[in-house]
């Protein structure tokens, strides 16, 4: 070799100089690490930005979902409560209408008694019967009536008085009764005795009354419940009515002497050792919560703001609190309210610094509840492909293999399986597990099921063209020399190669499983209470209200699906393009 050939213009031997590009040769063993086949599609895949961006937000999806509720001071189930003071309805009032009845004792005056008394009221008629009684009433004052029995006690016939046996008449008797008759009056009284005159046909009936009940609006309340018996006895009543109704300061009953207090229609009877004995009103005054009691010195006052038409009231109670009262009237109704310090659930509450996106309907916290169901709504999605992916790898993989009788059986078995309507039937098995009243864990791992075992078709048909064409290429001609197992012909050579579509498809498939998820807990059929979901949270802005008042009860929840959903998509599409052997490198 001469020495031209052999040296350079710097006479440094040729086989001594570093080849020009080294970082470009092909054989260099460096290139071909770096352009591995794992490397190559990463490489691929981070050029495409939409990936990258999809990535991004998957990554922050499985942080939010499954780090966030590990970093949150709250649980999902956490109710929050407030303290509030409101108005409460805390008493009703209304004027009597209806007349109140106190019986003597010994007597009947039922409901027959009572309407027959009040349709002869009505008509003007001072006497009516029952059954084979006569009774008479005797206003005694405004809205004040004694009822009393008529016992015939003689008769007059042709102008003849004929007592009946057992009856005699008098001297002078005779003579009250034709006065009574000529002065055209209905009832005379003799030796003390009223008489009442009935005109029957041509004849009159002379009867003595025998009282027996008293009719009014009057409501008798006692301080003292040992006095009730007293009080609600018929001969208190009448004489409490009398001394109402003649503005009597002062009456005497059972050797005791009472005094009488009125005040705009209202009367307070006070006993003897000067202390209130009883509130007599036309106003009913009732607690509007049965557990309520009220006294009578409340409803005294009440009644008096009423009667004194005024809008407040306060009332000392026996811990020696001054409470304020409010009265609302209503039509003919009055309600009376008061501050009552109130422990509420903290629903709908805007969002703040210690609830930064509020709370939901049943006062928890949204953030808490989003995160939680996030965790749920990713869990389902995978599961469910997991399950799809194995189903669809295994049916698809012996079908492609085999080829003949067992490929025309199981692609039969999948059309049969393609041609169930799957949404319909999962809003069934979804009735029929509220009706089961399946609980909210069990619900889920049966949801995460039917999608997996409802959504496999797709794969299996995937997976069987993928392996049909493979099982051609000379490799597989190599593994049949072999001699090696069928299971691992299918499982390590052929599946491995399928791998690349399977993600792809896979991660497509996510992308509308967490739609499926959340349109069930959208529709109630999903996931239940109290476990959250995307879809189920977005199930409390059913009402039309709820969603344009509190955006924040939906809108969180809605763009965390779509988020996640474009994820899937975009990371789907990068490695559909980054798997592609035509792709640029």
């Amino acid at each position: 070799m001469s020495e031209l050939e052999t040296t350079n213009l710097t006479n440094e031997p040729i086989q001594n100089r570093p080849p020009q590009n080294q970082d470009m040769a092909l054989d260099d063993a460096r290139r071909v690490k770096t352009l591995s086949p794992g490397m190559l599609v990463f490489k691929r895949f981070i050029r495409n930005k939409l990936a990258v961006i999809g990535m991004v937000i998957l990554v922050f999806m499985f942080l939010f979902s499954f780090l966030g509720p590990l970093l949150t001071p709250y649980t999902q189930t956490e109710v929050f409560y407030k303290q509030s003071t409101i108005k409460k309805d805390y008493a009703g009032a209304i004027y009597n209408t209806e007349l109140r009845y106190s019986t003597k004792q010994g007597e009947i005056f039922g409901g027959a008694e009572q309407a027959r008394f009040l349709l002869a009221l009505g008509k003007g008629e001072t006497q009516f019967k029952s059954g084979d009684n006569s009774y008479s009433y005797i206003e005694e004052g405004e809205d004040f009536y004694r009822i009393v029995k008529l016992e015939k006690f003689a008769e007059v016939v042709l102008g003849r008085i004929n007592p009946l046996p057992g009856n005699t008449l008098a001297l002078g008797f005779a003579e009250a009764y034709e006065a009574a008759k000529s002065a055209g009056e209905n009832s005379f009284v003799f030796d003390g005795t009223t008489y009442i005159l009935t005109q029957v046909m041509k004849n009159v009936e002379i009867s003595t009354q025998k009282d027996v009940a008293i009719a009014s609006y009057s409501i008798f309340d006692a301080y003292n419940s040992a006095d009730s018996s007293l009080i609600n006895s018929y001969d208190f009543r009448l004489r409490s009515e009398f001394a109402g109704v003649n503005d009597e300061s002062t009456f005497e009953f059972d050797g005791r002497e009472f005094q009488v207090k009125e005040h705009e229609g209202q009367i307070t009877i006070i006993d003897d050792n000067g202390e209130p004995f009883v509130e007599v009103s036309n106003i009913i005054v009732n607690p509007l919560d049965a557990n309520e009691f009220l006294s009578v010195e409340f409803k005294a006052i009440a009644r008096d703001a009423i009667n004194d038409r005024a809008n407040k009231f306060e009332f000392t109670g026996d811990d020696g609190v001054t409470t304020e009262y409010d009265i609302n009237r209503v039509n003919t109704n009055y309600y009376i309210k008061r501050e009552t310090q109130t422990t509420l659930i903290n629903m709908f509450e805007f969002p703040s610094l210690q609830h930064p996106l509020g709370t939901d309907n049943n006062g928890m916290d949204m953030l808490t509840r989003l995160m939680y169901g996030g965790r749920v709504s990713l869990m389902v999605g995978f599961v469910a492909v997991f399950l799809e992916l194995i189903i669809g790898v295994v049916i698809g993989g012996v079908s492609g293999y085999f080829g003949g009788w067992v490929d025309t059986a199981l692609m039969r078995f999948v059309d049969l399986f393609n041609s169930i309507p799957a949404m319909p039937l999962i809003l069934i098995f979804g009735s029929v597990m509220d009706t089961l009243e399946v609980t909210p864990i069990n619900r889920m791992f049966i949801l995460m099921a039917i999608l997996g075992l409802l959504g496999w078709t797709g794969i299996a048909r995937v997976v069987r063209g993928q392996i049909l064409s493979l099982r051609e290429q000379d490799f597989m001609v190599a593994t049949e020399a072999t001699g090696i197992r069928t299971s691992r012909k299918i499982f390590r050579h052929l599946v491995p190669n399928v791998m690349p579509i399977l993600i792809v498809t896979a991660t497509a498939s996510l992308g509308g499983l967490i739609i499926t998820e959340a349109t069930l807990g959208f529709l109630g059929l999903g996931i239940k209470y109290p476990l959250a979901s995307w879809g189920s949270i977005i199930n409390i802005s059913s009402d039309a209200f709820i969603m344009q008042t509190y955006w924040f009860m939906w809108i969180p929840a809605g763009m965390l699906i779509l988020l996640t959903v474009l994820g899937f998509n975009f990371v789907g599409d990068g490695l559909r393009d980054a798997y592609d052997p035509k792709m640029k490198r």
